[in-house]
């Protein structure tokens, strides 16, 4: 009995050790699985503060990129604005430019045609100038050659003279005429007629012939001193023109009465000298008429 009894006992210890043994193998290995867990999850909370806090990070780093995105962007802005302002300023210069090299251009032609104005006026300056010389060339010439023809008479009877660019041989009354005659005496003709003879050779010589007298009223034939002044510069045109063949298109005749003197009325002497005739000569002046009617552009073709 005691044995069955122990035996029991036995059996029912190795049973209850056996049944024991079972669950503290399970229990330690939950014990080490749940170890294990606690690390992973130790782990795994360590890994999520890490994560979080580079979240935080990279979110700190994103909002400063994001600022100085948007700053930059800013500054983009602003350059992008500046470089409009310049577009357009250089726009402007370019038109301004443009507008100078117009200008330039305008001036450029103005300056020559300026320049060539100059020159055409130069050119004629110098033909005017080159033509009046030479008309005072002729007029020397024509002055020496009615001096030497007219050298027998004196100068109380006639004088030779160059007055506003023309030759004046001024015939006194005692030379030409009796006191308020119109007729040519004899010494008269044989001056006019040494006179044409200069003309005669010298085609390009003009005539003008006036008469004057003094301011002393004339009565007899004559109506009035014009009437005398006039009648005798016809005189002198009819000896020159019939008598020693002067050609009559190269002559006018004029009065001018008692209104050019040349010395006082109030003296005898004085009128004495007012009592003439004048032959005012020069030469034919047409090329310098045609230059001085010429215009500027008829000069530069």
């Amino acid at each position: 009995m005691t044995k069955k009894i122990y035996a029991s006992m036995l059996t029912a210890l190795s049973v209850l050790f056996f049944t024991s043994c079972v669950p503290t193998k399970k229990f330690k290995e939950s014990q080490a699985a749940l170890a294990s867990a606690r690390n992973d999850s130790a782990l795994l909370d360590a890994r999520v503060r890490y994560l979080d806090a580079s979240l935080k990070s990279v979110r700190a780093d994103s909002a400063v990129m994001a600022n100085k995105i948007s700053g930059l962007q800013g500054n983009i802005a602003d350059l992008n604005g500046q470089i409009d302002a310049l577009h357009k300023e250089i726009s402007e210069l370019d038109n301004k430019a443009g507008q100078l090299s117009k200008d330039a251009a305008n001036k450029q032609s103005q300056l020559s045609k300026s320049q060539q104005e100059l020159a055409n006026q130069q050119k004629r300056l110098e033909q005017l100038q080159a033509l009046m010389d030479q008309q005072k060339k002729a007029i020397l010439e024509i002055r020496r050659k009615m001096s030497d023809a007219l050298v027998g008479f004196n100068s109380n009877e006639l004088t030779v003279a160059i007055k506003n660019g023309k030759v004046y041989v001024s015939l006194q009354e005692n030379l030409l005429f009796p006191s308020g005659s119109a007729v040519v005496n004899t010494k008269g003709k044989e001056a006019l007629g040494k006179l044409a003879e200069v003309l005669n050779i010298n085609p390009d010589i003009t005539v003008d012939i006036e008469g004057h007298t003094d301011s002393i009223p004339i009565r007899g034939k004559y109506q009035d001193n014009w009437d005398l002044s006039l009648a005798r510069s016809a005189a002198i045109v009819r000896i020159l023109t019939i008598d020693y063949k002067v050609d009559p298109l190269r002559v006018i005749a004029s009065g001018h009465s008692q209104y050019d003197p040349v010395q006082s009325n109030s003296t005898p002497a004085g009128r004495a000298l007012n009592r003439r005739t004048e032959i005012i000569l020069s030469p034919k002046l047409d090329e310098l008429y045609k230059l001085l009617e010429s215009t500027p552009d008829s000069q530069a073709k």
